[in-house]
């Protein structure tokens, strides 16, 4: 998987790029960027569904939705920037494995919401509080995406060595 990855990244000149003296922290700075984007939409719409900030309609605040989606895309590019330049840092990484599972269970549940409460949301008036179900989804969201910015911040602290990864 390493080869892949690192094969992936010199053919597309991304290693060239990660490895040059304002590569890195271009990616960062980006990487950055994008999570503000997402958490400061998604959170922001989750925390309305917890009941915050009554009052403020559900539909409005759907329409940020798009920026979290432009945040998430600039993560996934920087995010494949990075794994694709030092694939030994990532792989074998506890941090970072935890945050593509938290990831992973983010998406479940945003196709969850989608799939059985986003209707009954954009029907609800700004006053009333929505279902149990939907807050569920938001308090699950909100978890996971708080776990994957510290899971994000703790891979600098699990480089290898390897003996990190007790399952690899």
């Amino acid at each position: 998987m390493e080869e892949i990855l690192l094969s992936f990244s010199r053919s597309t000149g991304i290693f060239a790029f990660m490895h040059s003296p304002w590569g890195w922290p271009i990616a960062e700075s980006i990487h950055f960027l994008g999570l503000s984007l997402l958490i400061g939409t998604v959170g922001l719409f989750d925390l309305r569904l917890l009941g915050l900030g009554q009052g403020i309609s559900y539909q409005y605040l759907h329409r940020l939705v798009p920026f979290g989606v432009l945040g998430y895309s600039l993560n996934v590019i920087t995010g494949t920037m990075f794994l694709s330049s030092a694939p030994d840092q990532y792989l074998y990484n506890p941090a970072f494995q935890t945050k593509m599972l938290l990831m992973a269970i983010a998406g479940i549940n945003m196709l969850l919401f989608y799939s059985f409460a986003n209707r009954q949301v954009q029907t609800t008036q700004a006053d009333v509080s929505v279902t149990l179900s939907a807050k569920t989804v938001a308090l699950v969201s909100l978890c996971c995406w708080c776990g994957v910015i510290i899971g994000g911040r703790l891979i600098t602290y699990f480089r290898p060595p390897y003996h990190w990864c007790f399952w690899c």
